[in-house]
């Protein structure tokens, strides 16, 4: 008969079973690596969640992982690296191979988290800023191959500027067996309204309206088309050609009767905005493509055809956020949200788009898989790469046979709702 001391008794020896088996099974521990850490840099943003803990459905929680070491390559002014390091008791390493291995021959951690973004680099003709992804990447890889094993890694934002680069690190981690994640914080923050495309749903063109320039907040706004565009019908199947195009010329090319679909969606995407630079309110009843065309002269594209025959568009222009519209081919409906990143200086700066991505990151380490696909990333990376090129040759057409990229999306929503 089950008496209340009965049940204290069993639920005390439930709770010491789950204490030892706790107790069993050490925490994981991630290296972090990073370009530099000063305030609102990538880098600060994760290592100060992945060691203080985040907010989460409404509560703060503590990181689900140790960081074990630190590798950091550039301390500016305003340096806040060596604070987090001495206030959080870091190990920190002078070469990544040592961050790896804790200092000893073999990898000795459970997860890597590379952020490569902001800092002092180079850049090159074409105006892409060489971060070192690629380089760490692979001074991670020696270290797995010379170790026998490989963790998890998270690579923050694109892949790199070249697409062969692109392409070996995702082949790496298919050859070496460990999971890869990569990517921006987009695809995960709030949706203004919260939706996702229908599963299977047959699109014929996705719009991303966003801002920022080119080789930076482009990778932005194609994971925002991208994260909804994978969704459609029969999957991901790669591109054949971008073209970028930016003032007049962008209008002309847009007022072409092929780009009817395109102008509804750049509209219904605007309609998302709350960063219109309209007068005396937000008339959405008065936004149309001739009022875009008016109001948002200096504004550049980016034209993307699949292989499918599917369309994305991007366009970065004068507002401060990044909205998306997708139209159905079935029901001709328009699916459209804003995808939430408030930036510093906004008013809602408490909006804190940054922890889904954190959490996904510790999701990662803990249970060795990528919550969804790694070529998503290497697929926007190849737009990218292909926009910065057709701007560097004229704003021509640049054929991309190379970027076939075949994925499905999982079924699953990853974006943050509550």
């Amino acid at each position: 008969m089950l008496t209340r001391r009965t049940f204290l008794t069993a639920v005390a020896g439930t709770c010491a079973a789950s204490a030892v088996q706790g107790a069993s099974q050490p925490r994981k521990k991630i290296a972090f690596l990073g370009t530099e850490v000063r305030q609102h840099s990538h880098a600060q943003h994760f290592l100060d969640r992945h060691t203080l803990g985040y907010a989460w459905r409404g509560e703060w929680l503590a990181p689900r992982f140790d960081v074990a070491s630190v590798y950091i390559d550039q301390f500016p002014a305003g340096d806040l690296a060596r604070d987090r390091i001495r206030r959080h008791r870091l190990r920190q390493f002078p070469t990544i191979a040592e961050a790896l291995t804790l200092g000893g021959s073999k990898l000795a951690v459970d997860g890597v988290v590379v952020i490569a973004e902001h800092g002092d680099y180079p850049t090159n003709e074409k105006g892409q800023k060489l971060y070192p992804r690629y380089p760490w990447f692979k001074e991670v890889v020696k270290v797995f191959e010379a170790s026998g094993r490989a963790v998890p890694v998270f690579n923050d934002k694109h892949l790199s500027t070249n697409w062969q680069q692109c392409r070996e690190m995702v082949a790496d981690s298919k050859r070496l067996g460990f999971a890869f994640l990569a990517g921006s914080s987009l695809p995960v923050t709030w949706r203004l309204p919260a939706i996702d495309m229908p599963y299977g749903a047959p699109l014929v063109e996705s719009v991303c309206v966003g801002y920022g320039g080119v080789d930076s907040y482009d990778f932005h706004g194609l994971e925002t088309a991208q994260c909804m565009s994978e969704r459609r019908q029969g999957g991901e199947v790669g591109i054949t050609a971008v073209r970028a195009v930016r003032g007049l010329r962008l209008w002309e090319t847009l007022a072409a009767p092929d780009r009817e679909v395109t102008r509804r969606l750049i509209v219904a995407a605007l309609c998302r905005s709350h960063n219109l630079p309209v007068q005396g309110g937000y008339p959405t009843d008065r936004i149309s493509f001739e009022w875009a065309r008016e109001a948002l002269p200096d504004t550049l594209a980016y034209f993307i055809e699949h292989r499918d025959g599917f369309r994305t568009t991007l366009l970065l222009t004068a507002i401060r956020d990044f909205n998306y519209a997708g139209l159905r081919r079935d029901t001709g409906e328009i699916v459209s949200c804003q995808m939430y990143l408030p930036m510093p200086g906004q008013s809602a700066t408490t909006a804190d788009f940054f922890n889904p991505l954190v959490r996904h990151i510790e999701t990662l380490v803990l249970d060795e898989r990528a919550p969804y696909p790694v070529e998503r990333t290497l697929l926007t990376s190849g737009m990218v790469i292909g926009g910065v090129e057709s701007l560097a040759r004229g704003q021509i057409l640049v054929p991309t046979p190379e970027m076939e990229v075949r994925y499905r999306a999982p079924q699953e929503s990853f974006f943050r709702r509550e």
